[in-house]
């Protein structure tokens, strides 16, 4: 399965949580999620679903408070 540190751009109040896709110029996956970006709540969300699709701990090592995060999965 999939390890190591991403680059996310998030989409925070989206209609529903999914992957985007790849954006090859900046390096980062792109994550719309249904949560808003206020009271930690698009943070929450987002590794909850990254948990979840890879079966895997996930957390956020830069990036808590911009759309734009580094994410260690593994």
């Amino acid at each position: 399965m999939i390890d190591g540190v991403f680059n996310i751009i998030v989409k925070p109040k989206a209609a529903e949580t999914k992957i985007l896709g790849f954006d090859a110029e900046k390096h980062a996956y792109r994550i719309a999620l249904k949560a808003p970006a206020e009271d930690n709540k698009a943070n929450v969300e987002l590794i909850k679903f990254l948990s979840r699709e890879t079966g895997k701990h996930a957390r956020i090592l830069k990036g808590l408070r911009s759309r734009t995060k580094v994410v260690q999965i593994g």
